[in-house]
């Protein structure tokens, strides 16, 4: 009798440490993401792209950043150097599109399109939910594959991601997200066949009403040695933005 209770005790016992720290469900942290990230507003800021690349030295591109968040319209206006000036990429529904002031041709590109033959691409400006975009991935036994880590002294869950689209840059991302508040940390970029090809480190965020935005990050190329890009937002402004930003007619009249 009495090693009954002691079995039924370990039971308990096992089930509660279990329960207790369990990790969590991929899909709620991805929900609770967008959550602390996804702005609900529309938002105008400048954004500064800082390419290294080797043998080609320090290159700066600044730009103006549209963003509507009724249907995650946005649009980025080259402004310097003067040869991308009034160049600049608009997505409106599905699709994106690539503007070049001297052909005054648009370019149908899709989400990895490259800006500017930078690390960064479209699909970084995007303002998607992401459990629309990526689904978790499982272990050969089915299971998601998550698991604690650090980063520094910071802890962190460290999980993968699929992509369920078709013309994401990567298929395959491995998160690194603090524990305390799910903002994320970094990001590693695989391709098809599993080679690392990017990793993002997130620098600096602010909050925003309710909201964090990363205002400095940072991709490094994993491919080619010493090429990397940071990404800064500064002048960050939620006011409403006029339709007629939105639009090819806006965008050509600018290099008139």
């Amino acid at each position: 009798m009495k090693k009954l209770i002691c079995i039924q005790i370990v039971v308990l016992l096992l089930f509660f440490t279990h329960s207790v720290f369990a990790m969590p469900n991929i899909e709620d942290i991805l929900v609770e993401i967008d959550n602390k990230i996804r702005l609900e507003s529309d938002m105008t800021a400048s954004v500064t792209f800082t390419e290294q690349k080797p043998n080609q030295g320090i290159k700066v591109f600044k730009s103006n950043y549209y963003q509507r968040n009724q249907d995650n319209a946005f649009l980025i206006v080259m402004i310097s150097p003067e040869v991308e000036r009034d160049n600049g990429y608009l997505r409106i529904g599905d699709n994106i599109w690539m503007y070049r002031r001297n052909t005054r041709m648009f370019q149908h590109v899709n989400r990895s399109e490259s800006i500017l033959g930078t690390n960064a691409s479209a699909e970084d400006f995007e303002n998607n939910q992401l459990n629309e975009i990526y689904r978790p991935v499982l272990d050969d036994l089915g299971q998601e594959k998550i698991e604690e880590a650090l980063i520094g002294e910071i802890p962190v869950y460290k999980f993968q991601v699929e992509a369920l689209l078709p013309d994401v840059a990567y298929p395959t991302r491995t998160y690194w997200v603090r524990q305390d508040n799910y903002l994320p940390l970094m990001i590693e970029y695989y391709s098809l066949n599993g080679i690392l090809m990017e990793t993002v480190y997130f620098l600096k965020y602010v909050k925003i009403e309710d909201k964090y935005l990363c205002i400095k990050n940072v991709i490094v190329d994993e491919f080619e040695e010493d090429h990397r890009t940071i990404i800064e937002f500064e002048g960050i402004s939620l006011e409403l933005i006029d339709d007629y930003i939105f639009t090819r007619a806006y965008l050509e009249s600018l290099s008139r």
